[in-house]
């Protein structure tokens, strides 16, 4: 059997051997048999086109850093579809429809028995729409950093909590609403809403103060606000945020077009042979700020529409827009670095607000003396609300100390450059209806409240010894604290009406469990033309609440300690220290399209819209305004006397404390001590 298997092998071998030589001899037939084979010898060159490639642009190198620049969303303003005269879903009936006579009625003269004879169609009740919404975003980001071989440690921690706790106590007396509880009922919203009327009303006629801080405060009160304030100004236009960003570094939005010559470039540049030292661009760089906190809101809310709004209580509307912007910036710089480009822009505050009003698209009035012959009523037994309670609060700690010294090579350190953002957007489309009848009261508010809280006081010390010759550049400011809010009252409604005989006596029978037997409202002016009425009747109250609360509170405090390397020191180094540019940004946008066309009242009414603006600064000196060299030295320890002690060729017990690098006697340094001084 074994040998059966190799005899065939052999034998496939051999097969194979057979194929390959008379492959062999066919190609040495078809070579001499060849018509072509003096071209093929002798191939012409192919013909090619030259290809011209056009790459206008150049690669940039890796750039981890990618900063947010957040910009406002837009504030969609629509009209509603029914005020403008665009026709809504028709609910189909025998012999025609409920919705307007269209001319061909008209024309056609339909009588009343054609339009007495109509099936009542089935309307489906709304519901409520509520949305509680709490976004949170914490941040602490308090780095300890120590480089360039000074051999140096400083114990110098400044607690700036209670200053912290002042601005924050300061700031919730002037924004009035304060620490609001969550409103979770009816009765706790309607509640709410008097209530901060209330409030608002009286703080507008009076004088806002906060104990340590300066406060200029701006207040506006009318039944209807119109236009755009920016800290407490009338203004024709609302400036722009990119315009006022903090950042230096922004690149423009359109590169430069590179130049395209065909010439050859010239290129720069040096080379150093064999052995020697290579020059090295010494330089240190720190940025411990750059922080950006960012909250944004926008609501659009067309949940319930209809030609006429019957209340048999109250009616109350508020809107209302309270802005705060708090901040302490103070700082204490090194007179080492007063020869240097120290640049202390102060920081800029903006509260922004808009109130607008969308009058509804005025129709051709039908020229008819037909009314509404029937009505479908459907019912919402207790209240219908329409909620959005919406919080935003972005709390960043970035307190950072450093001590740094400059080395043979470019230090770079970003301890900052955070980013915390809170977002949302809704768009509340529901239903509409030609007659609303409210058998309670109608509570319709729309409150934005926004606070910027900023503590940015920075200390910049040298210990002895330190100096430069090199460039340089401190900035501590350029902080901006922006508030934007907006509200857009779409097809206002105007005032409030008397109710007539006719309203209160339908009214009288829904509420007892009947049909309207009295007919009389069928024939208001906002009905005539429509072949039969769809009616809502809400037994308790209407409720429409957009509640926004929007809080940046961000504690920038840095500790800066600037010395010589202790081995070999580099007075020619370039310096660069940015401690400020954040942005604390608030977002808020609402566009309420009001529930009723005309509105009528059996009980009160009350219509407000209040603005108050106002800006706290605190501006005691830092410290106590002490010499920060001096701060900075008592808390400052050696690691090694050795490293640090100044070759001067004198014993060590006898050099001077102010040649080269000293000694600090740290027996007796209390830094606490120091900063109450």
């Amino acid at each position: 059997m074994y040998s059966a298997k190799i005899t065939e092998a052999i034998a496939h071998f051999i097969g194979l051997f057979e194929i390959s030589t008379e492959e062999a001899r066919l190609r040495e037939v078809h070579d001499k048999f060849d018509p072509d084979r003096e071209i093929h010898k002798d191939p012409k060159e192919l013909v090619s086109a030259p290809v011209k490639v056009h790459a206008p642009y150049d690669l940039d190198d890796f750039n981890p850093d990618i900063p947010y620049k957040p910009v406002g969303p837009d504030i969609f303003m629509p009209i509603p579809g029914g005020y403008a005269g665009v026709s809504f879903p028709e609910y189909p009936i025998f012999g025609g429809s409920l919705g307007r006579v269209s001319s061909e009625v008209i024309l056609q003269g339909s009588s009343p028995r054609s339009a007495a004879q109509v099936v009542e169609p089935h309307i489906n009740p709304p519901g409520s729409v509520v949305l509680y919404s709490n976004q949170t975003a914490e941040l602490s980001d308090n780095d300890v950093v120590s480089v360039g071989g000074h051999g140096l440690k400083s114990s110098l921690q400044i607690d700036n909590s209670a200053t912290m706790a002042e601005l924050i106590d300061a700031t919730q007396k002037i924004s009035l609403l304060g620490e609001t509880d969550v409103a979770g009922s009816s009765d706790t919203i309607a509640s709410l809403v008097v209530g901060t009327a209330e409030r608002l009303d009286a703080f507008s006629t009076g004088e806002a103060e906060a104990e340590g801080l300066s406060v200029s405060h701006f207040s506006a009160r009318a039944s209807t606000l119109e236009g755009i304030y920016v800290n407490g100004v009338l203004v024709e236009e609302a400036p722009v945020l990119k315009d006022h960003l903090p950042d230096p570094d922004e690149v423009s939005d359109t590169p430069d077009e590179p130049e395209l010559s065909n010439e050859g470039g010239v290129v720069e540049g040096g080379i150093a042979y064999g052995e020697g030292a290579v020059s090295v661009d010494i330089s240190v760089e720190l940025a411990t700020g750059s922080n950006t906190l960012v909250n944004s809101v926008v609501i659009t809310s067309n949940w319930l529409q209809a030609e006429v709004l019957a209340v048999a209580g109250d009616h109350v509307e508020l809107n209302a827009i309270v802005q705060i912007n708090t901040h302490y910036d103070s700082d204490l710089i090194s007179s080492a670095l007063s020869g240097d480009n120290i640049e202390q822009h102060a920081t800029q505050a903006f509260n922004v607000a808009m109130f607008k009003h969308v009058e509804p698209a005025q129709t051709t009035p039908t020229e008819t003396g037909d009314f509404p012959k029937a009505w479908a009523i459907t019912e919402v037994k207790g209240d219908l609300m329409m909620v959005n309670w919406l919080q935003q609060f972005a709390f960043m700690s970035d307190e950072d100390t450093a001590i740094l010294a400059a080395s043979g090579s470019k230090l770079s350190i970003v301890g900052g450059d955070n980013t915390a953002a809170n977002q949302i957007s809704l768009l509340e489309l529901g239903y509409r209806f030609d007659l609303i009848f409210v058998g309670g009261s109608v509570f319709d508010a729309n409150i934005i409240q926004q606070t910027n809280i900023l503590l940015d006081n920075d200390l910049i010390g040298a210990v002895g010894g330190f100096h430069t010759s090199g460039a340089g550049s401190v900035s501590t400011g350029g902080n901006l604290l922006w508030n934007y809010a907006g509200i857009v009252e779409a097809g206002s409604a105007g005032p409030v009406n008397p109710m007539s005989q006719g309203y209160l006596s339908a009214l009288q029978d829904l509420s007892e469990g009947k049909k309207p037997s009295d007919g009389d409202f069928l024939y208001d002016p906002a009905f005539a033309g429509l072949h039969g009425l769809r009616v809502l009747y809400i037994s308790g109250d209407l409720i429409s609440l957009n509640y926004i609360q929007q809080t940046n509170i961000l504690g920038d405090s840095d500790q800066v300690t600037l010395a010589m390397n202790a081995l070999a020191a580099r007075p020619d180094a370039d310096w660069t220290i940015s401690t400020g540019s954040n942005a604390l940004l608030n977002y808020a946008g609402i566009v309420d399209v009001d529930t009723g066309k005309t509105i009528y009242a059996g009980g009160g009414a009350y219509s407000d819209e209040v603005l108050i603006q106002a800006e706290l600064v605190k501006n005691d000196p830092y410290l106590g305004g002490q010499d920060p060299d001096a701060l900075v030295s008592e808390a400052v320890i050696f690691l090694g006397d050795d490293m640090l002690t100044a070759d001067t060729g004198q014993p060590q017990d006898q050099i001077s404390p102010n040649q080269g690098m000293h000694t600090i006697d740290t027996a007796s340094a209390d830094p606490m001590h120091s900063m109450v001084a």
